[in-house]
């Protein structure tokens, strides 16, 4: 089997889920990016080889360090895909391929991480997309594909994948397929995120969810 490093970006703690500010204070979002983060680790570990957490916050650092992954700063000031990149490098000197995977995906499942390291073995590109058109999983050779998160970075995935002549498979999950960014996403930890430390988070800080009838499907309010 492959070699398979795992790489997860870490924004600044005082930078954290910004947009959810009219739920959660400051300190609370700190928490909630440290319980997915740990969430994400502690599901990927047992399936890669590796797990290295890329960060320009020497806080994140700190915290992850005796989380048993590889820790490494960011370089210069740069992107999101350019602090991949470096890690990518970094890397390829050790691994076969590399499984991207963002911090705030905390329903992410143990089977699903290991199926993925094994359809590796057959399809060398492996993309999983976000509900909202993004990536929030991908893994690919740890050279030669470039990388491309942001906005719709799925179907610009597909596309590299494409232009390096690699077979890609499509990995469709809900479980996958939701990142943290808004309450109805909090909403959906607190149904679906049993036994995880997010979940545990925050009913800790007395959220409750409830079904709503208008736009958005789900309501958390402060109980």
């Amino acid at each position: 089997m492959k070699k398979t490093y795992a790489i997860i970006p870490v924004s600044r703690f005082s930078q954290a889920k910004t947009r959810l500010s009219p739920t959660l204070t400051p300190l609370e979002r700190e928490n909630l990016l440290k319980a997915m983060l740990k969430d994400v680790i502690n599901t990927i570990k047992g399936s890669v080889d590796e797990v290295v957490v890329i960060s320009s916050d020497k806080d994140v650092l700190d915290f992850v360090e005796h989380l048993n992954v590889v820790c490494l700063s960011e370089e210069g000031k740069t992107d999101l895909n350019g602090a991949l990149m470096q890690a990518a490098r970094w890397c390829s000197e050790h691994a076969d391929q590399v499984l991207i995977i963002p911090s705030d995906i905390p329903l992410i499942r143990k089977s699903q991480a290991q199926e993925m390291v094994e359809l590796a073995d057959k399809w060398p590109v492996i993309i999983a997309p976000s509900k909202g058109g993004g990536t929030n999983a991908l893994l690919v050779p740890a050279k030669g594909v470039r990388l491309k998160f942001g906005d719709c970075s799925f179907f610009q995935h597909l596309k590299e994948a494409e232009k390096a002549g690699l077979h890609r498979y499509v990995y469709d999950s809900f479980y996958l397929s939701l990142d943290v960014n808004t309450a109805e996403d909090l909403g959906e930890i607190m149904i679906h995120g049993s036994g995880t430390e997010t979940r545990k988070f925050l009913k800790s800080i007395g959220l409750k969810v409830k079904s709503n009838h208008g736009v958005e499907r789900l309501r958390v309010e402060r109980t």
